[in-house]
């Protein structure tokens, strides 16, 4: 029976399973977005904010000096996220930015969303997210279609065949089209062979 078995092994020895941990939880916090599947990404929750209540508490305890020198606690707790994350930017932001921007909410700092199944083997994948950093897959490209939208598109594939379609017909000739075209490699042009003729 697996009663008060806590935790997933993942098909991992204990310190792959934590490096695997570790390195995903200082990816989520750089990005603030991760892409996995739904058991690692369950896994990860936890991991990750129990960092950010650590990083909370450092926070709430330095901010409450006058001076603005970093007490005992404070170090204190630097240190213990340090022991997870080797990372010193990753560690830096998570004090300075993430901290501070979840310092009034009481846990509950991840979203898990289930995106759908992984091709090759149709594992599900899950997107697992900062709350308030709201990921969008598509900005990228929307960016792009819009700066596409104002710049000239090139011939597409469609265009080039249609403009060979109206050539045929003869309705019109594209621009550009007066220029002497070069003669096509191959078969060369001979002169046909004459029949010889009969003499009566």
């Amino acid at each position: 029976m697996r009663h008060r078995v806590a935790h997933r092994k993942l098909g991992r020895v204990t310190e792959h399973r934590i490096s695997l941990l570790r390195n995903q939880a200082t990816a989520l916090l750089r990005h603030e977005h991760l892409t996995t599947t739904v058991p690692r990404a369950k896994e990860l929750r936890p991991f990750v904010e129990r960092l950010i209540t650590i990083a909370k508490r450092g926070v709430s305890q330095s901010t409450g000096q006058a001076d603005g020198a970093p007490n005992g606690k404070a170090l204190h707790a630097r240190r213990l996220v340090m022991q997870d994350l080797q990372d010193r930017e990753v560690v830096a932001k998570l004090f300075e930015t993430l901290a501070p921007r979840f310092a009034e909410r009481p846990g509950g700092y991840t979203r898990l969303l289930r995106i759908g199944f992984r091709k090759g083997d149709s594992a599900e994948v899950a997107q697992v997210e900062l709350v308030g950093s709201e990921f969008n897959p598509r900005a990228k490209a929307e960016a792009d279609a819009k700066t596409e939208g104002a710049k000239p598109k090139g011939r597409t594939v469609g265009g080039r065949l249609r403009a060979a379609a109206e050539r045929l017909r003869g309705a019109k000739k594209p621009e550009g089209a007066d220029e002497a075209k070069p003669a096509k490699r191959g078969k060369k042009s001979q002169p046909k062979k004459s029949e010889p003729e009969e003499n009566e």
